[in-house]
């Protein structure tokens, strides 16, 4: 069962009316009516005034349809304040330098509808969001032994697994590298290992060679070795034979010479 009351052409305007009808809506009658009695608002009375109106036309449409309610059990379904004329509620107000200023007398409508049928359960919009960090070190506390945190859990473990499995190829590619580092060092110490081998075979061999040559050479009696050293001596110098000839001739031939010219 339902019922419907408006008041039309309040004075006042609708932003302010509305402050106080939120305060009303989704209330049982009996609560909404105490709330208003004591809010300080000047909406408060025509408002309470109009729920009251809504009251009596549940009461009389249930009489109207041979339907037992209690008025205690209605409650507020919907309310909200509509816009007003402001046509002729113009009006000025003085301001300094021989201004004025012109001000808008505003109306408002109101509009309260009431049920019998059981209230629902508020449900909360907004989607509570996953993943935020709770601030406070209290708040982090209850959650830690309640059961939100066991719920959480599992996700996590599946959150880290990807995570171990990232580290895991990680360290596969960095032990890659280093393996074939290590590949890539093994052959250059072999050739280098392999080339010092090969000097020190052939420095082994060279004195090898030169003992077997001094070892072939047989050892040579004394008096052989007085004659090498005799021959090894240079040589005296001796006169040229030819030389002294024409040299006799020469001689020979300026003495003729100069027996004749006497």
């Amino acid at each position: 069962m339902e019922a419907v009351a408006k008041t039309k052409y309040l004075k006042g305007s609708p932003q302010k009316t509305r402050l106080v009808i939120d305060l009303v809506r989704g209330e049982n009658v009996s609560k909404a009516l105490a709330i208003l009695q004591y809010t300080n608002k000047r909406a408060a009375g025509p408002i309470a005034k109009c729920i009251r109106s809504a009251i009596a036309n549940a009461t009389y449409a249930a009489e109207q349809q041979n339907i037992a309610i209690d008025p205690d059990e209605l409650w507020v379904k919907t309310c909200y304040v509509d816009m007003g004329p402001t046509k002729n509620r113009r009006r000025l107000r003085p301001a300094p330098q021989g201004r004025a200023f012109q001000e808008r007398r505003h109306y408002c409508h109101i509009t309260v509808m009431l049920s019998s049928e059981e209230q629902e359960e508020p449900v909360d919009e907004k989607p509570k969001s996953k993943g935020k960090k709770l601030k406070g070190k209290k708040l982090q506390a209850k959650e830690a032994g309640g059961p939100k945190k066991e719920k959480k859990a599992p996700v996590k473990k599946k959150a880290e697994a990807p995570k171990e499995k990232e580290s895991e190829a990680k360290e596969e590619k960095t032990s890659k590298p280093a393996e074939s580092e290590v590949k890539k060092e093994a052959p250059k110490a072999e050739t280098k290992t392999a080339a010092k081998d090969a000097d020190k075979e052939v420095k082994s061999e060279t004195p090898k060679v030169e003992g077997e040559k001094k070892a072939e050479k047989p050892e040579k009696p004394a008096e052989a070795k007085s004659e090498d050293a005799e021959a090894e001596k240079p040589a005296a110098a001796k006169p040229d034979v030819k030389k002294t000839d024409k040299k006799e001739a020469e001689d020979a031939e300026e003495s003729s010479g100069d027996k004749s010219d006497k």
